[in-house]
């Protein structure tokens, strides 16, 4: 199929269509998921108490080396405006519509850009697609099942008083609950963002490296802001995942040495495709030529 030029108001056109698909799933999905209400929320609440799969592991763990367990713990949320209860369960429908859609959001995303790139940059760009829907759900994964457990464990049977009681409001749960869920995501994006940057020439393993020591205290800074308890135990737990991270970017960088070799493959592409347009332009102005005579 030969390629076929479009104007500006057709790209506008396809992105328009593109949109109005993602927002048309994401609709449906968000009606969907309202309607499973019972079975979504108790997958929410589920690090309230010390049932959860997290505690009990700690518990087997501690056990096996003769230490006492996690606290038995029951942590109550509670409501106290008229229409929280309803609208929340609006956001949580749409966050979960949203997590549930987003390889296709993606796919959509990739569908419009892929005419613009050439083969090469198809494979590299899809290959990036499918990866970073990969690390986004780790994210999610580490978010739900680490570091939220221990954030709710440690702010919410912390007390100054025995006789100050915490009341946890239903709105400040679920907006830790997100808040920290996504932070997770997007930060497990990281190897996807340095190899992009060492795509386009910014970043090497060889800097990546030679920064590392830097690099750490970044992230121990980082793991403190996405873990509001500020323990040393909780920070370590996240600072380690985000220390693989690093690491693993390093991996998936290029070296200093392929991106020269890159670049001078790419500067010989160009120069092929300037020479290539000049012959059309040349032959354009013949043809045109003949015409006139």
């Amino acid at each position: 199929m030969a390629d076929v030029k479009m104007s500006f108001w057709d790209h506008l056109d396809e992105l328009r269509k593109v949109l109005f698909r993602i927002v048309g799933v994401l609709l449906v999905l968000t009606v969907a998921a309202f309607f499973f209400k019972e079975p979504m929320f108790n997958v929410i609440f589920g690090p309230l108490n010390s049932d959860f799969i997290l505690y009990k592991g700690f518990d087997k763990l501690l056990g096996l080396i003769g230490l006492k367990g996690v606290d038995t713990f029951d942590i109550k949320v509670m409501n106290i405006e008229m229409s929280a209860q309803f609208f929340t369960h609006l956001k949580v429908s749409f966050f979960v519509a949203l997590i549930i859609g987003m390889p296709f959001f993606f796919y959509q995303l990739w569908t419009f850009i892929r005419p613009a790139l050439y083969p090469k940059e198809k494979r590299a760009i899809r290959g990036t697609f499918g990866f970073a829907g990969i690390l986004f759900y780790l994210g999610l994964a580490c978010g739900y099942f680490l570091v939220l457990p221990l954030t709710v464990k440690f702010l919410g049977t912390y007390q100054v008083s025995p006789d100050i009681p915490n009341e946890i409001s239903l709105t400040s749960y679920i907006g830790m609950f997100l808040g920290l869920i996504l932070v997770m995501g997007i930060v497990f994006e990281m190897p996807i963002l340095a190899a992009l940057l060492s795509r386009v020439g910014l970043i090497n393993k060889e800097l990546l490296k030679r920064y590392r020591k830097h690099a750490i205290v970044i992230l121990v800074i980082l793991a403190a802001i996405i873990t509001p308890s500020g323990d040393a135990f909780t920070m370590m737990i996240v600072a380690i995942p985000l220390y693989l991270l690093y690491e693993f970017s390093i991996m998936v960088c290029r070296s200093e040495k392929e991106q020269n070799k890159d670049g001078g493959e790419e500067e010989e592409d160009y120069e092929e495709m300037d020479e290539d347009d000049s012959d059309v332009d040349d032959h354009a102005l013949i043809e045109a030529g003949e015409a006139g005579e």
